[in-house]
């Protein structure tokens, strides 16, 4: 038989249809191998399909054969399995920070992963989701410039705005640039973070990566190293509510027992949890005082209470005054 033109490219397409087209439930036979490589203009015989497919296995493909009405060859391990993959596209899906449109960039590259067939059973999971997304399509570039800045150990510039209530862009400082020394990426409460140091403020701060634009790396190199080691960046999101900052201080609470999870969930294992009585603990824990912080207490009802210090409890017990104003009887 003639070599095609395509012929040295055989193997590369073999293995292509097997990655796209086979799993556990889908096989194809050495004649639908054929007649594929044939639909690429690759002619084939049934002996070197098999020379073929065991170069593959020798390559690394772990390639199984099942004998039923017609043998078939399938895929049968893959670099990711099909649940790790689930657990990737909803990752995607639920990220608040990524766009719908990127997130749909981003899981149709992930679907090839796996077979066209179990692909669709991806698909299907996706659109059973109706997540709030970002509205800020560079953001995914953004990490990527932020990342460029971190490695390269440079300043990076950027704008940073909110929404108005008419949905559009009000940028900060008049539109005029933000210039800190970036030092890692955060993910805290559905949203990305960058933790820079403001060498103006001479601090560490934080941006939502969502809310920045026009951002670049600069010829400076970074500055605040040393208080970027001083910090305990995982402490840092646990104190600091949501991201908002406030004044930083001991906080000392009194929980019901039944909230020991939610304590946990939130201040992670190595919390101290002292036990006050048959029904309640205590802990004492660093926070920044901010309203995301009262908003928190709030939400747990009368089965938290904040113990101390004075000024904290005299700040959420005039945090309640004021939200009760809102609601007059």
């Amino acid at each position: 038989m003639a070599k095609s033109p395509n012929q040295k490219l055989k193997l590369l397409y073999l293995m292509k249809m097997l990655m796209e087209k086979t799993d556990e439930t889908h096989q194809l036979s050495v004649v639908d191998m054929i007649r594929e490589l044939d639909a690429c203009g690759i002619a084939a015989e049934r002996k070197t399909i098999y020379d073929d497919l065991e170069a593959l296995r020798r390559f690394g493909l772990d390639i199984e054969q099942v004998k039923s009405k017609k043998t078939g060859y399938f895929i049968a391990s893959r670099e990711f399995e099909l649940p790790e993959v689930k657990l990737l596209v909803d990752s995607v899906q639920s990220s608040k920070f990524i766009t719908q449109k990127k997130t749909a960039a981003l899981i149709r590259k992930i679907e090839k992963l796996t077979s066209i067939h179990e692909a669709k059973r991806l698909h299907r999971q996706v659109f059973v989701q109706n997540r709030v997304k970002s509205m800020n399509e560079s953001v995914y570039y953004n990490v990527d410039e932020i990342s460029n800045g971190i490695a390269g150990n440079k300043k990076i510039q950027f704008k940073y705005f909110h929404f108005t209530v008419h949905k559009e862009r009000e940028f900060r400082r008049d539109g005029n640039y933000y210039q800190v020394s970036p030092f890692a990426l955060v993910w805290d409460d559905e949203n990305y973070y960058l933790i820079a140091y403001d060498s103006e403020a001479k601090m560490i701060k934080h941006y939502r990566v969502d809310k920045m634009n026009d951002i670049s790396a600069t010829e400076e190199d970074r500055e605040g190293i040393d208080a970027f080691k001083a910090l305990d960046v995982s402490a840092y999101s646990k104190k600091v509510f949501s991201m908002f900052a406030g004044r930083e201080c001991v906080v000392r609470l009194l929980f019901h027992n039944s909230l020991a999870g939610v304590v946990i969930d939130r201040f992670g294992r190595d919390v101290t949890i002292c036990t006050v009585d048959q029904e309640h603990f205590m802990i004492g824990i660093p926070v920044e005082i901010s309203p995301q912080f009262f908003g928190w207490i709030f939400g747990l009802g009368c089965d938290v209470r904040i113990l101390g210090p004075d000024h904290v409890v005299r700040q959420y017990r005039e945090h309640l005054e004021a939200v009760e104003l809102l609601y007059p009887k």
